[in-house]
């Protein structure tokens, strides 16, 4: 399918058909990831959130006692004299 490519402000932009957005399981508002590939433009959905289940991750490594720092504080020569 041939599509023109449209001035959208400083940059392009295609118009993607319906159909097309329904069969990689995309619709209109989704956020979707860029790539070149080979010298082809990718488009494909972004699946699950970001840092999705990073809440739940976290209070499990707390609970297992796993959450202490690995390296320890570094002082600065002077910190005992701060007054804050």
């Amino acid at each position: 399918m041939r599509v023109p490519l449209r001035k959208m402000g400083n940059s392009s932009g295609v118009i993607i058909p319906k159909p097309m957005l329904a069969q990689i399981g995309a619709s209109a508002g989704d956020s979707v990831e860029m790539t070149i590939d080979a010298g082809r433009l990718v488009i494909a959905p972004l699946r699950g959130q970001s840092r999705s289940g990073w809440s739940d991750d976290a209070k499990r490594i707390a609970a297992a006692g796993d959450d202490a720092l690995v390296w320890p504080e570094f002082a600065n020569e002077g910190d005992a004299d701060l007054k804050w």
